[in-house]
This record gives C-alpha cells, structure tokens and sequence, in this order.
C-alpha cells in the first residue's frame, strides 16, 4: 500500500516475559475510516503508542504519511492528532483555557487558536462550560474537550483509542458527526474499539488483532464475510462460546 496513512513493519514490543506486540505489519489508506478490533490484551493500545510517539517499540518502524515516528518526530506528530483510552488533562484549566493552551503549545497563532477553539466548543456542545475547570467534566465531557485539543492543528492522521467507551449515547452521535466531518474533508481516522456495531457503522476498513499478531486485514465486507463483524471476530480470534458448557447451573437460581 503505497498511499499509506499509517504504517508499522516488524513493530514489536516485550515486556518481561510478556509479548505485547509480535512483529506486527500493518498499513491503513488515507482517507479510511480504519478500525482496530481485538479481545482484551490483543497490542491495541499498545500498537497505538507506538505509532503516536507515546512508546518506543523494541523493534520495527512507524510511519505517519511516510514520515518515521521515531527518526522525525516533530514532523509526524504536527500530522497526527491523539486521544489516548486514558485521556490525562490538564484538568485545573477551563475547558477553553485548556484548548488555548494546546493550541499556543504548538506554535498556533494565537488568532487562529481562538476561532478554532470557539467552533470546537460549539460544534461539541461545551459551550456553556467553557468556563467550568475540566476536573469538574463528567467522562463524555472530557472526551469531548480532549478530542477538540487532539483537532485544533487540523491533523491529517486522527489516532483514537476507545473513544467511545462509556459516553452517553448523545456524546457519542456528536463524536461520530465530527470523525465523519475530519474523514469527509480528506483526514484520516484510526480506532480502537470493542464494539463491534459501531466499527461496522463507521469504518471502511478493519484490522483485527490478537496476542499482538495481525489475524485479518482489509475492506469491512470481506472480513466479515456473510456474516456480522462480530461473528467474524469470534471466529478469528478462537473466543470460546458461554452457552451450552458445563458450570454455571446454579445462575438464576434461589439462594435459598
């Protein structure tokens, strides 16, 4: 894949005795809505890290729009924008100071800064508590103001761990709406998520991991063949069925 929005070779991580990720070959398209789908402990995140910049591989490369992670990464991280699954903010700041922070930190005009920050809060419904210190911020408000710190530079490559994990589905249809706006005006958006709805609802393109190793890669329709996404992870990453097996007879039933 020549026109490559990401792409990792050989990457490899280890701790202890504990492969995290195993010599991991990926690319995603540019323009692609990509999703990343594996159990718990699969290299998700880890993987993400690695290519954001956040952790140093044992082995491999990382490339972001062909520019090395590792070798240039002031130039890889001007493209990219980041919303880790812990999001760790500068939370005695408003929300508002908070973005002009993030935005004077990059070498953004203050001008310009100002205008996006405005639109962001808008856009995202955090209007009304631009004022409010982000330690105050209920979970789908955090992520909402840190995926508007991750958009101020107008990132090329949107790197998203779990960013739908526990928001209120209002918070999440507001997400959705803005990663679809970010991909329609020729960006790119990379995630992780477990579930798997919403990957077949968003994305284009999926990758399913697990115990750090690529088990399938490509458009949405061929890895989830005939079937639902679901199913075809099921199958791919060998997850035992609960229904039928031994043990557990006594759910459901008096204590007495």
């Amino acid at each position: 894949m020549e026109d490559a929005a990401f792409r990792v070779r050989g990457l490899r991580k280890v701790y202890g005795t504990k492969v995290a990720v195993d010599s991991l070959d990926l690319a995603a398209p540019r323009g692609s809505f990509f999703g990343m789908v594996g159990p718990n402990g699969a290299g998700k995140t880890t993987t993400l890290r690695m290519v954001t910049g956040l952790l140093r591989p044992d082995a491999g490369s990382a490339e972001v729009e062909g520019v090395d992670v590792w070798l240039d990464p002031l130039e890889a991280k001007r493209r990219i924008g980041v919303l880790p699954e812990d999001v760790a903010l500068f939370d005695r700041l408003t929300g508002r100071q908070l973005l002009t922070y993030s935005g004077l930190l990059r070498g953004m005009p203050a001008t310009t800064v100002a205008q996006r920050s405005e639109e962001l809060l808008d856009v995202l419904g955090l209007t009304e508590a631009e004022g409010i210190l982000v330690v105050d911020y209920s979970h789908g408000m955090r992520k909402k103001v840190a995926l508007a710190a991750a958009l101020l530079h107008a990132p090329r490559v949107l790197f998203l761990d779990e960013p739908f994990e526990a928001i209120d589905p209002v918070s999440a249809r507001t997400l959705r709406a803005v990663l679809e706006q970010h991909r329609a005006n020729g960006g790119t958006v990379i995630f992780s998520s477990h579930v798997m709805e919403l990957v077949e609802r968003l994305c284009d393109t999926v990758a399913v991991v697990h115990a750090g190793r690529l088990v399938a890669l490509g458009p949405l329709e061929q890895v989830r063949g005939n079937g639902s996404l679901e199913d075809a992870f099921v199958s791919l990453v060998g997850a035992d069925e609960v229904t039928g097996r031994e043990g557990l007879r006594w759910l459901g039933s008096s204590s007495g």
